[in-house]
């Protein structure tokens, strides 16, 4: 965590030491981050309950915060059946990490992401999906969509979001949860799914600004700021892939 942040090495491990090289030659403390977590969506909190999560892919990870997050994808086979709000994984929908197989013709698939801010952690900021694709000449591309925000902000033409401000008090490395929101969630249909287009979708929320370990430790060491790096750090978390794969041609087998 940034407020409890021991280094990566014994090196590193005070904040007197931060500016040195973790190695000889090698980076110093302050251009790490801290550590983050990999959390498992298990039916059960047992070795082989979690074990068949992580199999399946229904695993997310975070920056350290103790953020919850969910994301579902399932298909809209008629215009306005999927506006109905976040259902929670209801069937059929396919949960991060799994695939979606296009049901009929026609169909686009629909996203659903539900998330909360760690218990004892910062606000939500926004909560964003990734598309990434294959185009026709097979080169890789990658968009990112705001899907669902704190406060009143508008989203512009080209969906870029301004900023959410920052409660950081940097003369004393405190924030306030004055802004952001404790949860969010957002339903959103892929307007631009091409059939005959692999693709992959994964959603990432990002948290409020709060103070870097960096700066915390230059403020215990009676600095401004530290020599490396911003004073403040967006948390997030962000999930495994839902992965869309055409079907291949009669005769060649499964998009697997």
């Amino acid at each position: 965590q940034e407020d409890n942040f021991g280094g990566k090495m014994a090196t590193d491990s005070t904040p007197e030491t931060k500016d040195w090289p973790v190695i000889a030659g090698g980076s110093k403390g302050w251009t790490m981050s801290a550590s983050g977590l990999a959390a498992v969506w298990a039916e059960a909190n047992t070795r082989e309950a979690i074990f068949s999560a992580m199999h399946r892919r229904e695993t997310y990870a975070t920056t350290g915060p103790r953020i919850r997050l969910r994301f579902f994808g399932r298909w809209r086979e008629e215009e306005g059946d999927a506006e109905t709000g976040p259902s929670v994984g209801a069937a059929p929908s396919v949960p991060m990490g799994g695939e979606m197989r296009l049901p009929v013709a026609g169909a686009v698939p629909v996203f659903e992401i539900m998330a909360q801010k760690a218990p004892a952690g910062a606000n939500l900021d926004r909560v964003q999906i990734i598309k990434g694709w294959l185009d026709g000449a097979g080169d890789t591309r990658e968009r990112v969509f705001n899907v669902a925000w704190a406060g009143e902000r508008k989203r512009g033409d080209d969906g870029s979001l301004p900023p959410v401000g920052s409660s950081v008090d940097l003369s004393t490395g405190r924030y306030t949860n004055a802004i952001g929101a404790a949860d969010l969630a957002a339903v959103w249909v892929d307007e631009s799914f091409q059939a005959a287009q692999p693709a992959f979708y994964y959603a990432r929320v990002l948290e409020i600004p709060t103070p870097r370990h960096a700066h915390l430790d230059a403020l215990a060491l009676g600095m401004e700021r530290a020599d490396y790096g911003p004073p403040t750090i967006q948390e997030r978390a962000y999930t495994s892939p839902i992965w869309y794969a055409p079907a291949r041609a009669a005769g060649h087998g499964s998009a697997d």
